[in-house]
């Protein structure tokens, strides 16, 4: 069924004149005519009834009118959603990202972006998560963009390195080590330790770290999120390798630098390759790796 025929009809319905309606919608009687005459074919129903030089809706045509009318207002609605949604200025963006990043950088960095007047009408919806979560998130387009762990054989998806992110080994402060600021993995063979779940996308680098120094670590506990790990080892229940972030500062432990093995640990931003990104997601992304590439997460 044809849109504008749509309009068409409500117009010449609220107006009940065909010279009116053909002005108001900058068209030809004629093609007005034309146009009614196609719905009422399609519909096989007569809309409008003669009434002296005027017209009216039949029975029919009212009951047309009333679908027709909530239908176009929800179109328009839509219309207007969608533009500001896509709006460069006014647009919304889904940001999905790991837990490291709550605290400290993605504030700040959504801070520093809105902090710009023309960005400053830009709408964010924030959701964090595992690397895997987040993954399956971008793909189910619940998220324009995640920062997120580098993942393998992802090849719908394009990862960039924009941070880095320094690891640290944490202690609890009656520990043996807690007196130290640095620490050769090497020495924790006899430790045992709360380690990330397998979905945390962190997981490959610590097991990667310790194959370097050929130590097979005893796991205490699995958890996927970094307040739980620290919670843990504060009380007791193991030591654990995690990021350099403020939420340490929070429990009773110490953290020590790691002096070996050595490691590089990147945050990626995540998108999904030849899939539509709206302008301000585009403005977006483009702020984050002006600003944030190759710097270290603080």
């Amino acid at each position: 069924m044809n849109l504008n025929y749509l309009y068409y009809f409500k117009v010449l319905a609220e107006t009940e004149h065909y010279t009116h309606a053909a002005t108001l919608l900058k068209i030809t009687q004629p093609s007005l005519s034309h146009a009614i005459h196609c719905l009422e074919e399609e519909l096989n129903a007569y809309l409008f009834e003669k009434q002296g030089r005027n017209i009216k809706l039949t029975k029919y045509g009212k009951i047309f009118y009333n679908y027709i009318n909530e239908g176009l207002l929800q179109i328009e609605k839509g219309q207007s959603v969608l533009q500001s949604i896509t709006s460069p200025k006014n647009g919304q963006i889904d940001l999905g990202f790991i837990y490291t990043l709550g605290a400290r950088f993605v504030p700040q960095l959504l801070k520093s972006f809105l902090s710009i007047e023309e960005n400053k009408h830009v709408h964010f919806s924030l959701n964090q998560g595992t690397t895997s979560q987040l993954i399956q998130g971008l793909k189910e387009e619940k998220y324009d963009i995640v920062l997120c762990s580098h993942v393998h054989n992802e090849k719908e998806i394009h990862f960039l390195p924009v941070v880095k992110e320094n690891l640290v080994v944490i202690v609890p402060n009656n520990h043996l080590y807690a007196n130290r600021k640095e620490i050769d993995l090497s020495l924790l063979k006899e430790e045992k330790f709360v380690y990330y779940s397998k979905s945390s996308g962190i997981r490959p680098l610590l097991d990667s770290l310790f194959e370097k120094v050929n130590i097979k670590p005893h796991i205490a506990c699995e958890v996927e999120e970094d307040s739980a790990v620290m919670g843990l080892v504060g009380i007791n229940y193991g030591i654990a390798i995690v990021p350099d972030i403020p939420l340490i500062d929070t429990f009773p432990i110490h953290k020590l630098k790691i002096i070996n093995p050595s490691y590089e640990r990147y945050i990626y931003l995540a998108t999904m390759k030849n899939r539509y990104l709206p302008p301000a997601v585009h403005t977006f992304c483009n702020f984050l790796i002006q600003n944030a590439t190759v710097n270290n997460i603080k």
